[in-house]
């Protein structure tokens, strides 16, 4: 087989074809990096990945040759390509193919949380510090400084603030989630629930599904978990439920991560049809759903929750202040099945001991008192403005949208074509504007002509004048 291939190959490669080979090889080192390709997996036939790649024949079979010189794969004749060597030690920075490690999404995040006078910051994913309630907070400080010492300098209890609890059940109820308090755990973040959720459902090796795109701190965590990543392309209504079908039948995954409101990146909303088909192949493929709820405040009419439509049976449902309140106030919770509590809390203690007690109350103080519905009453106003005006101006220099959302702070956008998204990110670094390109959302690295930007972060008009330069350099 190999020697038929080989017979396949043009005697020369110019310059464009080395790059796609190079790109080729990229994508199999990344999938084997991040475990979606295990030793003895066997990769796609070489006209499928060609197809996937757009690109020849000959081309795979080149770059196949390549990474069966180095070791990394080998051929079986007649049967195909499988992978060879054994998975190098875990390396988050190997999140994504090489060629875009200047701008993968630890990186990315590096970059916005680094102080900088000056640096615009349109790809991350938080609001402006001036957006948030800095009176409320330092109000409610003062008040818990003149509270219980305990408060102050003990640990909070296993499950969390009992009376924080109580109050997010009832906020729960709301959105048609009926959880009593001992089914909520108070976590430190949105981002502390899904890494509890993997320690306890995963070990090495299993299949997750994603939506591609989707978050990508998903494909940091799951891979920091030693997970298959299954990526089901995203639609203005949620997952591709015939291609999510294929994925459940191919990989029996162990769980589904996924935004059903307020989608991150796209600000797309899941719709209740598809979430009805979600539930129906999650019973019969027995799949887990994580429903991370992270911007559940910023709606402004709720989008269907898919923990309410399972009761909690096969959904757990995760939620966060860090993005609605402050950054600084870890205060996230976990809602699920009541037979895991107990052992998800067991592994709260192992792995971080105590609650944050203090944030616990400080949320439980401005959620009782008014502060926060006032705050994001007046937040989704501003969001709202904020998006009409970024969705035009980006539309004056030639980026579109790929939907306009109905609320949420995340446009998900297409650049004019023949502008590659890294590249621009690259560039606008030099400028001091933080982009978020498309790729590092993107697990099957198809999303290179997109970018993600956080309108609440969009609104210094230099971004769009960077930009305009950018492209137009870009063009010529």
């Amino acid at each position: 087989m190999v020697e038929e291939q080989v017979r396949m190959r043009p005697k020369a490669i110019d310059g464009e074809g080395e790059t796609l080979i190079a790109r080729i090889m990229a994508t199999v080192r990344h999938r084997i990096a991040g475990r979606s390709l295990t030793p003895g997996a066997k990769l796609p036939s070489i006209r499928s990945f060609a197809v996937t790649m757009k690109v020849s024949k000959s081309t795979v079979v080149e770059a196949y040759e390549r990474l069966a010189a180095e070791g990394l794969i080998r051929s079986r004749p007649g049967s195909g390509f499988f992978v060879a060597a054994p998975l190098a030690p875990l390396s988050l920075a190997d999140i994504g193919p090489r060629l875009d490690r200047a701008v993968d999404p630890l990186w990315i995040s590096r970059q916005a949380l680094e102080p900088g006078e000056g640096v615009l910051r349109p790809g991350c994913g938080w609001l402006p510090p001036s957006w948030m309630p800095e009176e409320g907070l330092r109000r409610t400080l003062r008040g818990l400084a003149r509270g219980a010492s305990s408060t102050l300098v003990d640990y909070g209890p296993p499950l969390g603030l009992l009376p924080l609890r109580q109050l997010l059940a009832r906020r729960l109820a709301q959105h048609g989630i009926e959880a009593p308090p001992d089914q909520i755990m108070l976590t430190e973040s949105g981002t502390q629930a899904i890494d509890l959720l993997c320690r306890f459902l995963l070990k090495p090796g299993d299949a997750v599904i994603v939506d591609d795109p989707c978050y990508f701190n998903f494909h940091a965590l799951l891979r920091a978990h030693q997970a298959k990543i299954v990526a089901v392309p995203y639609t203005p209504s949620g997952p591709d439920i015939d291609r999510f079908a294929a994925a459940l039948e191919e990989h029996r995954p162990r769980l589904y991560i996924t935004n059903s409101a307020l989608h991150n990146p796209t600000g797309a909303m899941l719709s209740p049809l598809v979430a009805h088909r979600l539930l129906k192949l999650a019973e019969q493929w027995r799949l887990t759903i994580v429903e991370d709820d992270i911007f559940a405040d910023f709606e402004e009419t709720p989008a269907p929750r898919l923990a309410a439509f399972d009761g909690l049976e096969r959904v757990v449902h995760i939620g966060s202040f860090s993005k609605s309140l402050s950054a600084a106030v870890r205060c996230g919770f976990i809602t699920a099945p009541r037979d895991w509590i107990e052992a998800l809390t067991d592994l709260k203690i192992a792995t971080s001991f105590g609650g944050a007690g203090f944030s616990a109350e400080l949320v439980l103080t401005l959620l009782k008192d008014g502060s926060y519905r006032k705050h994001m009453e007046t937040v989704r106003q501003d969001m709202a403005r904020a998006m009409a005006a970024t969705v035009a101006r980006l539309g004056e220099i030639g980026i579109i949208p790929w939907i306009e959302p109905r609320a949420g702070m995340f446009l998900w956008c297409r650049l004019p074509d023949g502008i590659d998204a890294a590249d621009l990110a690259r560039k606008a670094l030099d400028k001091g504007i933080v982009l978020a390109p498309g790729n590092v959302f993107s697990h099957a690295q198809t999303a290179g002509s997109f970018l993600r930007f956080n309108v609440a972060q969009s609104q210094d008009e230099r971004l769009f004048g960077e930009l305009a330069a950018l492209m137009a350099a870009a063009r010529r």
